[in-house]
């Protein structure tokens, strides 16, 4: 059985508890503290050290009915305030959502039945992930509303080029996704980091990954995902907009996807050191992370951010113009849309190198379209490397002047300047981009009609399929 048999098994295990209420969310959140439990054992970790012996898997596993629920809740109220740090901050604050002891029975035979040999010959991480990856895809569940998909993940990584010994950040960082990349990107380079002499190795454990994130259930969640990538750096729950997040500074790279929205009630950050004053959340990200990054011409970042980010006028103006003096903003990448699963969102991924100057770093940008002409995306259609193929080519190229590809075009900072510095650019003018001057008369065009069509049909599909797994509701032919 490999890993995505298992996650497929797990997941199917919720059925379990639809009689308790229990949502998607809620469900990964218990699952985590079992699969510790379980993982622990299974990596021969479950000692004293870590975690005590009263409260192991061996010891979970041989209860039953009532007794086996006051054990449980016994248990995670223990490891919540055990001495060990990340032991106590997973299980910070831990309680069940399960009712039934049947139910919570079932699901602790279920996981210790399993084939975990097979498990941990393909990465105890990688089935986590799958399950994380899981939830994420059930628009049900809420959690994947701006799930950066891993394939997105993995072209910004490759196209960052992480290096040994530099320090990565996520201020946003969800589940851990781009940090866990960027390792499996510079595992891959170093034999696991055989290759590294041990000061080396140890530095890419504990100190070359880091990351902040807001949602304490997230934040258990990254937690989780980080150890069983054996990645030991600071990860932190709290504001990365409030004073909380002053820590984070002085990087060589950082990888992210910033919320999207405004600060509830339109109130200001708490931080101090944000030069413009904004209750845009994302513009807030994006000053924070090009100020975090070292001014030595070589720190470099990959942003994901909505489109209001490039046009949005006052102090949106200000803040690009000030990306565009302190940092050499070369490439945007405009994303299709459909890719994250609150419809209708359209992002853009923003490439730059922070300079040793602040002023006039950005002489050229360079942008992508990838949006235009493109097929519907979501959850029946789903992006894959082979949609980034020319973009990359196009990134990585020696004299992008030579580049024949009538997606990728050149912006000056003269060009930019002309236009309120508004980033908003790089689209090929079709009959689907109404806001182009040189289009007919917006009538719509029967390929519009179509993708309208397709994504309606799409949305619907899912609704139903929704429906039919309510108890309560019974969809009729």
């Amino acid at each position: 059985m490999n890993n995505q048999e298992i996650v497929q098994k797990l997941w199917n295990l919720c059925n379990v508890l639809r009689d308790d209420g229990i949502t998607y969310q809620q469900y990964v959140t218990e699952l985590t503290y079992l699969l510790f439990l379980k993982m622990m054992k299974e990596q021969g970790e479950d000692t004293e050290k870590v975690i005590p012996e009263e409260y192991r898997w061996d010891r979970l596993v041989e209860k039953e009915g009532t007794e086996l629920k006051t054990y449980y809740q016994r248990l995670l109220l223990e490891l919540g305030s055990n001495e060990h740090e990340r032991l106590r901050l997973i299980y910070s604050d831990a309680s069940t959502s399960i009712t039934e002891p049947k139910n919570l029975e079932k699901i602790i035979k279920s996981i210790d039945a399993l084939d975990w040999y097979n498990a941990k010959e393909e990465g105890l991480g990688n089935l986590y992930e799958g399950l994380l990856e899981k939830n994420a895809s059930e628009t049900k569940s809420g959690a994947g509303q701006y799930f950066t998909p891993r394939v997105l993940i993995d072209v910004m990584v490759q196209l960052v080029d992480p290096k040994v010994g530099e320090r990565c950040n996520d201020p946003a960082a969800g589940t851990l996704g781009f940090m866990i990349a960027a390792d499996q990107y510079l595992k891959n380079k170093t034999d696991d980091y055989f290759d590294l002499d041990p000061q080396e190795a140890e530095f890419q454990k504990k100190e070359a990954f880091s990351g902040m994130e807001l949602v304490k259930g997230t934040h258990r969640l990254a937690l989780m995902n980080a150890l069983l990538h054996n990645i030991e750096g600071r990860m932190e729950n709290g504001d990365s907009l409030s004073s909380n997040g002053k820590w984070m500074n002085n990087f060589d790279v950082i990888l992210t996807n910033p919320p999207f929205g405004t600060k509830k009630g339109g109130e200001r950050v708490s931080r101090d050191d944000l030069t413009f004053e904004t209750s845009n959340k994302q513009l807030n990200f994006l000053q924070l992370i090009y100020n975090a990054l070292k001014d030595n011409g070589q720190a470099r970042a990959a942003v994901v951010l909505p489109d209001n980010v490039l046009f949005e006028s006052g102090v949106g103006s200000q803040i690009r113009r000030d990306l565009m003096d302190k940092c050499n903003l070369h490439t945007i990448l405009r994303l299709p849309t459909g890719i994250f699963y609150a419809q209708g969102v359209k992002t853009n991924v923003l490439f730059f190198t922070r300079e040793k100057t602040d002023k006039g770093s950005t002489k050229d940008v360079w942008v992508y379209d990838m949006r235009t002409n493109m097929p519907s995306f979501g959850k029946r259609n789903q992006l894959t490397m082979a949609h980034f193929e020319e973009f990359m080519k196009a990134y990585v190229a020696e004299n992008r002047e030579k580049v024949k590809d009538e997606r990728w075009d050149k912006f000056t900072r003269e060009d930019i300047a002309k236009k309120n510095d508004s980033l908003d650019i790089g689209l090929i003018a079709d009959e689907s981009l109404s806001s182009y001057d040189n289009l007919p008369d917006p009538i719509e065009s029967a390929e519009e009609a179509i993708l309208k069509l397709q994504q309606a049909m799409d949305l619907l599909t899912e609704v139903v399929e929704e429906l039919s797994e309510t108890e309560e509701v019974k969809v009729k032919n």
